[in-house]
């Protein structure tokens, strides 16, 4: 009986019925993107809550619309260079647009080739265009057509919900789309099965944005 009291004295903490969660801080990443408003616009909402609760960890940069997809990797291997931090993960973001097949493909190629144990590049690109992965949220999309087709059905949905049709520079995307997020994820997983191709150019409709969207959602 002694003994047992001891034990209970000594080791009475691990009786807790609570089990607390060990946090794991999100390690340093940069979002790279070409669009000058509708993609950072929307990855701001994840930088601001995620940097409230850890300072500093996600870093948005925009280095231009219509830069060529290859110069955008560029940039940001050139940023992670110079940059003080110890950067685990570059998401290159970027859509297809009127970009050559082979460049939009290289992209990817590339982003692979460079990762290694210490850092990891993702290509995070859409095909046709961003606004695929907000429809996503909607509803299940498997059509093969042009980015501009995505906008009058997406405006149908978003002018339902707040009143107001879709364009480019809208600022609140991420707080709109937040409650939705999970059936996007879905959806873009669905219809990345349907695609037989591993070629990003041959997979239309298709978008990696959930692969980002899925790693950033664990820290908010």
């Amino acid at each position: 009986m002694a003994g047992s009291s001891v034990q209970k004295a000594r080791f009475g903490w691990i009786n807790s019925r609570v089990v607390r969660k060990v946090e794991i801080r999100p390690e340093y990443n940069i979002i790279v993107t070409e669009g000058t408003k509708t993609e950072p616009y929307y990855f701001e909402g994840f930088q601001e809550k995620i940097n409230q609760k850890y300072r500093g960890r996600i870093e948005l940069k925009i280095y231009g619309e219509g830069r060529n997809t290859l110069s955008l990797l560029k940039k940001a291997v050139e940023y992670v260079r110079d940059s003080g931090n110890v950067i685990k993960h570059v998401w290159i973001v970027y859509d297809k647009d009127d970009f050559p097949d082979d460049k939009f493909n290289e992209t990817a190629f590339i982003c692979a080739g460079l990762s290694n144990e210490n850092i990891t590049y993702h290509a995070i690109w859409s095909n046709e265009c961003v606004e695929l992965w907000f429809l996503l949220h909607f509803e299940y999309f498997n059509k093969k057509v042009s980015r501009a087709h995505y906008f009058p059905i997406l405006s149908g949905y978003l002018k339902k919900l707040t009143g107001k049709e879709y364009t480019k520079n809208r600022k609140d995307m991420f707080e709109v789309l937040y409650p939705r997020m999970d059936a996007a994820i879905l959806n873009a997983k669905k219809l990345k099965k349907t695609h037989k191709s591993a070629l990003p150019s041959e997979r239309a409709p298709g978008t990696e944005v959930y692969k980002l969207v899925e790693y950033l959602k664990k820290y908010i």
